[in-house]
């Protein structure tokens, strides 16, 4: 087993589409399935929150005329297809594997409790916790923050496309220097981005380390499971 016993990683669904301007991409799904097979290979409990930008995202619909409660409704429904996707390519890498919804969807996927979790975490199986919070306003990184907290995972990793925290935007800003290590209180001290306040907050007050990493470099998840110094680890 690697430094951590059980995990929550956060995927981007933007980063599903890959070159893609929209939907999902095999090869991009491909890659996470074998990151994650080697990961819970090396007998590490996965939990999974993946967001649905790559089809809808509620906040955006809402700009454009969407009723907000819809938007985010809609929203919710998207990361369900990422799920039921990354499920799919899971299995095909011959990992067991369950998805749950926040919202009663059977058969799609199993309706979310903590103890369902706990109980096929525990029995070896990668979990895929679709569906968000179940309540518009909020945004996959809470539903990530929230479910990290209730199934007592060691660490939130958030797989996205950057490697790590930096002072500022690295493809705006050139000069943007990268963080190793940074606390929770220098983050708000230096209005740092990580995630939304709400599951940023969720985490802090938890005390729920976090791991921003790049999860679009093949080998990268198992890399920051074996405890190397990549990415940036946001500690209490």
């Amino acid at each position: 087993m690697g430094k951590y016993r059980r995990i929550l990683l956060k995927l981007s669904g933007e980063s599903l589409q890959g070159a893609q301007k929209y939907g999902l991409s095999p090869e991009v799904l491909q890659s996470y399935a074998e990151q994650i097979r080697t990961a819970a290979e090396s007998g590490t409990q996965i939990g999974i929150v993946i967001g649905g930008g790559n089809i809808f995202r509620g906040l955006s619909g809402a700009k454009k005329g969407f009723d907000r409660v819809k938007g985010d409704q809609m929203g919710m429904l998207a990361t369900i297809i990422n799920s039921l996707a990354l499920q799919s390519a899971l299995e095909d890498n011959g990992v067991r594997c369950k998805v749950l919804t926040s919202v009663r969807m059977e058969p799609i996927g199993e309706y979310y409790s903590k103890a369902r979790a706990l109980e096929y975490l525990e029995a070896g199986y990668v979990v895929i916790i679709g569906g968000g919070t179940s309540n518009p306003y909020f945004t996959t990184d809470s539903a990530s923050a929230l479910r990290a907290i209730e199934i007592e995972a060691d660490v939130l990793f958030k797989g996205t496309r950057v490697d790590g925290v930096y002072t500022a935007d690295p493809e705006k800003d050139p000069a943007a220097v990268k963080f190793d290590e940074i606390s929770f209180e220098e983050v708000l001290d230096q209005r740092l981005r990580i995630m939304d306040l709400t599951a940023f907050t969720l985490c802090r007050e938890n005390r729920m380390p976090i791991i921003v990493f790049d999860m679009d470099t093949p080998g990268n998840l198992n890399r920051v499971l074996a405890g190397e110094a990549i990415g940036t680890l946001v500690k209490p």
